[in-house]
């Protein structure tokens, strides 16, 4: 009978799979650190182990031994060769479906799903991008032939593929603050022609790519008969977050509101005087802001957090009475909540920064690296700290 041979598979075809009831065993060979460091996550829970890419060159046979035999494996590991290598040596030795991922876990931090979150009663489509392997999202609002991004990944095409299903095309970008833990794809779009990026000053002053300021409580229309954006100027996470509000339906808070938390305001190295800001944000700024809103975050932490859609999202009237950043009693102890969910950031954290300024120039390689990773950005201490050895080279 001649061997089957393995077969490549895509991210985005593996965030399929993992959504469901997969039947297969996915397999990570990648070193032990970097595993518990970040590994892939989706909405249900599915067997996953690890056996390093070094443990199967060095004793080949004790590794198979530890995968169940007969079983359907998918394999992941930094940069693909290792998982070819791996898949090779199961199919020798009898497993009869196997599969690696194509261009490795790098292009599980980049893959990007869209879900649209509008109604098909309203006449403009919005969509959240949900990126599992940083836990983030960033957002498309189309109406007629135009079309908004917001907080985009540097994974434009994406953005574009859906904007051009709806006849449209992308001709503003907008940040809700200069990102640390993702390099940003506004610079990208800044230099297409008929594309305006638009951000805060106070986060970007003196940024080395057009773009054009944010005025809090203008309203940003998109087409002549499409909605309208409302920008609102939300300090706390960093000085220049902004939240973008559509037709007073939706609040793309950006790190301002998570579903389960606000975002930290310690990131830029004055926690004091930004938790106070971001105390004065959550509970005088955005005070007018009905409780029917939809509040749609800039990142989760968990699929939990997710709704029977899988759309990260929660109205701000249930946040109000439910988190706990909205029910802390005065000031003071909004800050001893913030000082108490303190942890050490990433390092690479600064070098992003600079990237989203424009200021430091990487290549896409060096991007790949620097953007693996789940997020840190939330004011509660629920990811993991460390940062591989690997990551920690390309930053410096």
């Amino acid at each position: 009978m001649r061997r089957k041979m393995p077969f490549l598979y895509t991210a985005d075809e593996l965030f399929q799979w993992i959504g469901g009831r997969p039947d297969f065993l996915l397999l990570d060979v990648r070193n032990e650190k970097d595993f518990a460091n970040w590994s892939v996550e989706g909405p249900e829970f599915f067997p996953y182990i690890n056996i390093p890419y070094f443990n199967f060159m060095e004793d080949v046979q004790g590794s198979i031994d530890r995968i169940p035999p007969g079983q359907k494996v998918r394999i992941v590991c930094a940069k693909e060769g290792s998982a070819k290598y791996v898949a090779d040596l199961l199919v020798q030795n009898g497993f009869p479906d196997v599969g690696y991922l194509r261009e490795g876990i790098v292009s599980w931090g980049n893959a990007l799903v869209p879900r649209k979150v509008s109604g098909d009663d309203e006449a403009y489509a919005l969509y959240q991008f949900i990126r599992p392997g940083k836990a983030s999202c960033s957002y498309l609002l189309v109406s007629g032939k135009e079309a908004f991004v917001f907080d985009p990944s540097r994974n434009l095409e994406v953005y574009r593929r859906v904007a051009r299903e709806h006849g449209a095309r992308i001709v503003k970008s907008f940040e809700t603050h200069r990102q640390a833990d993702y390099i940003s794809g506004s610079p990208e779009l800044a230099r297409e022609k008929g594309c305006v990026v638009m951000v805060n000053s106070l986060d970007f002053e003196g940024a080395a790519f057009p773009c054009e300021p944010i005025v809090h409580g203008q309203v940003y229309g998109l087409g002549k008969k499409g909605p309208k954006v409302t920008a609102l100027h939300t300090p706390g996470h960093t000085m220049g977050s902004t939240c973008y509000c559509i037709d007073d339906r939706y609040l793309l808070s950006g790190d301002t509101i998570f579903v389960n938390t606000a975002g930290r305001p310690d990131l830029g190295g004055k926690w004091q005087e930004w938790a106070r800001e971001l105390y004065l944000t959550l509970m005088l700024r955005l005070r007018e802001l009905s409780d029917g809103i939809l509040i749609l975050p800039g990142h989760y932490t968990s699929w939990e957090e997710a709704n029977g859609e899988g759309i990260f999202a929660a109205r701000l009237g249930d946040l109000r009475r439910e988190m706990l950043a909205f029910r802390l009693p005065n000031e003071r102890k909004f800050a001893e909540f913030i000082q108490e969910n303190m942890r050490p950031q990433p390092g690479v954290y600064a070098e992003i920064r600079r990237v989203n300024g424009g200021w430091l120039k990487v290549s896409p390689e060096e991007a790949d690296i620097m953007d693996l990773g789940k997020n840190e950005c939330g004011a509660s201490n629920y990811g993991k700290v460390g940062v591989s050895a690997e990551v920690q080279r390309c930053a410096v």
